[in-house]
């Protein structure tokens, strides 16, 4: 009988969740941002990307025009490699491998460089998205918003205004 009791006590209890539960699921609103896309659509964005050509343009042509005379100056090395004398070739040799080891080390560098300014700008197009989420969050009441899924429903998607918002709100 006590086991009766208890068993019909709890598929009550059960039965009471299971009837409250879809109640509480309704008050819960979840949203998706896809910073991806705001990296690539929003003007802040764009505007940081900008700034990041300008800002390498110069050298990034510069070592392109280096690897250019590098490669001429080896071409014409090879043509005139057999009518050397042994000691001239072996100096021109040594000049274009240290040449080249010279360009390497700019390259290394100017990627260094790219890639630590790229992530500051990003940082910054992130830290302002992340404020815009959080404004629209609060506004349309959402309980949670995710930047990652494995499958996100259309209708929760959040990304275009959050663009939208990134793009009205002026830069800092």
């Amino acid at each position: 009988m006590k086991t009766l009791s208890r068993s019909l006590s709890l598929a009550l209890v059960l039965g009471s969740l299971a009837v409250a539960a879809p109640v509480q699921a309704q008050d819960f609103k979840a949203g998706f941002v896809n910073t991806d896309r705001i990296f690539r659509e929003a003007g802040t964005a764009k505007a940081a990307q900008t700034r990041l050509e300008q800002e390498f343009s110069r050298r990034d042509k510069e070592i392109m025009d280096q690897g250019t005379a590098l490669k001429t100056a080896t071409e014409k090395f090879e043509r005139e490699a057999p009518t050397m004398a042994e000691s001239q070739r072996i100096a021109r040799q040594r000049q274009l491998v240290d040449q080249d080891r010279e360009l390497q080390r700019k390259r290394r560098e100017f990627q260094e460089d790219l890639n630590a300014r790229k992530n500051e700008e990003l940082a910054a197009v992130l830290e302002r998205a992340n404020k815009v989420v959080k404004q629209v969050a609060e506004t349309e009441k959402y309980d949670i918003i995710l930047d990652q899924a494995v499958y996100i429903n259309p209708k929760h998607d959040i990304t275009d205004k959050v663009i939208k918002a990134l793009n009205a709100a002026p830069a800092k």
